[in-house]
């Protein structure tokens, strides 16, 4: 039996003090999202791998996180034509991907089964609840998935949106089941400057230590929380707490020490984490959803990086390293640290470490089917997002057995 009540600390990762990061990535991007470039190693000692355990460290039970991609002649659960949910820029095969072999895998955890997506079941679960999605555009990007997954059952009616259209709630009226995403890509306050730098990219303020009141002031009202963040910290960025710029990332400013990307990341989520457990009116499930990485080879984004494999690398073939591993570790630690305050409050959390299986899905990102070609678009080869139908399938796979267990 899965066991996913408790999450506990030897959840986090150590990492060796002898590991020395590989890659320095210094770049960013102007688009909605910023990619990290991967190549996959060719040797196991190239970088450091993940090891993990059974959520509960009990011999004998099944992680759902850990295993590996096997076939699956069955194929997608639905297509471009019965969904109209999926984003222009992940509606892979309407611009024209040659190959379909990428939707004819599935997730199989070690020792045990994955049960394919029963949208039927998911929405019995969910009756009367609700749940929101908190991050970026890969946050996003899982939303519609999940949309598209309960299509075959009932499709949801807009019932509210941003006025910048970044943020939406979805209502399946059937059900009484509420659905949203909310944008905050820091997690935390931010802003955007005029364009800067040498990618004239715009230079973002990130206010470490206030919270992002677009979804702060609105958790009270869901069931479930699903936060995630990552790629949007490798723009540039100015840092600022109890009002005042304390160092930046990449900012090119001569007067503010480079306080690196991950000075953010870390304050990000501690912050995010405090606004979750400090709110004295909610009383959902906090899920963290980890880092999902890029997979970029022979180049960066901008400097002709592809993703144009065909199929899924082996649980030993992929290797975590540099700055997403790093990313990854720091998500799994302020988790910990959040989780452990949060008990102690009667708050819940649970992890959806879809990092492990998502390092082996090199093929399953967009790449130059999210657009026509001769359109010109900041992100030209997209290794960041996934396409629809595509392995990002099984992150609501991971969730619904996570709320069956829950139940």
């Amino acid at each position: 039996m899965v066991r996913l009540q408790e999450v506990t600390p030897y959840l986090v990762l150590a990492v060796p003090l002898t590991f020395i990061l590989i890659t320095t990535l210094f770049f960013s991007l102007s688009s909605t999202t910023n990619p990290i470039f991967l190549p996959l190693p060719t040797s196991p000692a190239a970088a450091f791998p993940l090891r993990r355990r059974s959520p509960s460290g009990r011999p004998g039970e099944c992680d759902i996180f850990s295993g590996e991609w096997v076939p699956d002649p069955r194929g997608p659960r639905y297509t471009n034509r019965t969904c109209w949910a999926i984003q222009e820029h992940q509606n892979c095969m309407k611009y024209g991907r040659p190959d379909d072999g990428f939707v004819k895998w599935r997730w199989k955890p070690e020792g045990c089964e994955l049960p394919a997506f029963d949208p039927a079941q998911f929405l019995r679960l969910m009756r009367g609840k609700s749940v929101a999605f908190v991050g970026d555009s890969v946050a996003r990007n899982q939303m519609q998935s999940l949309i598209c997954l309960l299509s075959p059952v009932e499709y949801p009616e807009a019932i509210w949106n941003a006025p910048d259209q970044q943020s939406i709630r979805w209502r399946y009226a059937a059900h009484n089941f509420t659905l949203a995403i909310f944008w905050s890509p820091y997690l935390v306050r931010s802003a955007e400057s005029d364009p800067v730098g040498p990618t004239n990219n715009g230079l973002f303020s990130m206010y470490l230590d206030e919270l992002d009141e677009q979804w702060t002031n609105h958790i009270d009202e869901f069931d479930y929380v699903v936060v995630s963040a990552g790629h949007w910290f490798f723009r540039p960025l100015v840092f600022y707490e109890s009002g005042r710029a304390v160092g930046c990332y990449m900012c090119l400013a001569k007067n503010l020490t480079d306080l690196t990307r991950y000075y953010g990341y870390r304050k990000a989520f501690r912050m995010a984490f405090k606004a979750i457990n400090g709110r004295k009116g909610y009383r959902g499930v906090t899920i963290l959803r980890t880092f999902a990485p890029s997979h970029f080879e022979g180049g960066m984004w901008n400097t002709g990086g592809r993703c144009d494999r065909t199929g899924p690398v082996r649980a030993d073939e992929g290797v975590l390293r540099g700055a997403q591993l790093k990313l990854y570790t720091i998500q799994l630690e302020e988790f910990q640290k959040a989780e452990e305050a949060g008990r102690r409050r009667g708050r819940s959390y649970r992890l959806l470490d879809v990092t492990p299986a998502m390092l082996l899905r090199p093929d399953g990102h967009p790449s130059v089917y999210g657009h026509r070609p001769e359109e010109r678009v900041k992100l030209y080869n997209d290794c960041v997002h996934w396409c629809l139908p595509g392995p990002i399938d099984a992150w609501n796979d991971l969730l619904l057995k996570m709320l069956e267990a829950d139940r």
